[in-house]
């Protein structure tokens, strides 16, 4: 699946509830999600380190869907050998 396609089925399954919800609440739930990946990634289970970063991915897409940021086209600034230095 492509990161266009992962943005569109989160948008696609939640973007009713997430525009309730709006960016600040949503931005809480993404540094919650943040904050949970955090605390994977100073453990061992490599389970809990997967489902976290998925959890991270999906909230970002979910923040790109309610502020009408295509994530795809955001990223092409390093996919496009644009980029000098080290990000």
């Amino acid at each position: 699946m492509q990161i266009a396609e992962f943005q569109r089925f989160i948008r696609d399954k939640y973007y009713d509830r997430d525009v309730q919800r709006g960016t600040p609440g949503t931005f809480l739930w993404f540094v919650e999600e943040v904050g949970e990946l955090a605390s994977a990634l100073a453990g061992d289970n490599h389970h809990d380190k997967e489902e976290e970063f998925a959890d991270v991915l999906a909230w970002l897409c979910t923040l790109a869907n309610i502020n009408g940021v295509d994530l795809e086209a955001a990223i092409a600034k390093y996919t496009s050998g644009k980029v000098e230095g080290f990000k």
